[in-house]
């Protein structure tokens, strides 16, 4: 893989850069006041998905007005935005919330424990588990997220997959045992969990058939080529062949 990108920092100063949530996503843009709650809270990405977790588990906010259509597959505690549709044929396993106006369609299926943020389009066959979208997320194809954030404006191709499990060690176990990291300059960072799958900045495209290897960073501005297999972190502006 060959990418061009800008000279990245060095210390702690790159660290603490590229883990905020601000350097993937604008979060004063972000209108859903649940969701930019969300990102406020968390001092770093790897927060996110604990975060999400815990919001859900203790208590979505009371929202009504959107419809749940007579043949969807719903289950557990589901929040369904203003104007937020789950299609007849969608399966939704809560605690999951919805935002106002996205489209779970059928075919699609959204797992436990993560939150669609407003205006997003779940298309048949696409897959969500553990994950945030933050707005705006287009995934109309057969595809995978799980245990990842998706930004404002990203686009998901067809044949999509984030991977968020260390298979490099031998047998697969689960419940899994080995933290995922990822490498930012010349320093290797923890993210305290043992699934997490990629972080993708705003305005994004991630194109047909790209596999996103765990602990994926990608910068806001970033080009994404395509290409089988994406790993590391990307600077915002970065353009990766």
């Amino acid at each position: 893989m060959m990418t061009t990108q800008p000279k990245p920092g060095e210390g702690s100063d790159q660290v603490s850069t590229g883990t905020a949530p601000g350097y993937f996503i604008d979060v004063a843009g972000v209108e859903d006041p649940f969701v930019r709650g969300l990102l406020a809270s968390c001092a770093t990405v790897f927060e996110i998905k604990p975060a999400m977790a815990a919001l859900l588990t203790n208590g979505t906010p009371s929202i009504e007005g959107g419809t749940i259509e007579p043949g969807a597959m719903v289950r557990g505690d589901v929040i369904v935005g203003e104007g937020a549709v789950i299609e007849a044929g969608a399966m939704v396993d809560g605690p999951v919330y919805v935002g106002p106006g996205s489209v779970i369609a059928m075919g699609a299926r959204v797992r436990d424990h993560s939150v669609i943020g407003p205006n997003c389009h779940i298309g048949w066959g696409a897959e969500i588990a553990r994950s945030l979208l933050v707005s705006d997320v287009r995934m109309k194809h057969v595809s995978f997220v799980g245990d990842s954030v998706l930004g404002r404006h990203v686009n998901v191709g067809a044949l999509v997959s984030t991977t968020a499990l260390r298979v490099n060690g031998g047998r697969v176990t689960e419940p899994a045992t080995k933290e995922i990291t990822v490498l930012l300059g010349d320093r290797r960072i923890g993210t305290g969990q043992t699934k997490f799958g990629s972080v993708v900045a705003d305005d994004t495209a991630i194109p047909a058939g790209a596999i996103l290897q765990p602990g994926t960073l990608i910068g806001p501005r970033t080009i994404l080529y395509p290409r089988g297999q994406v790993g590391g972190f990307f600077p915002a502006g970065s353009q990766v062949r």
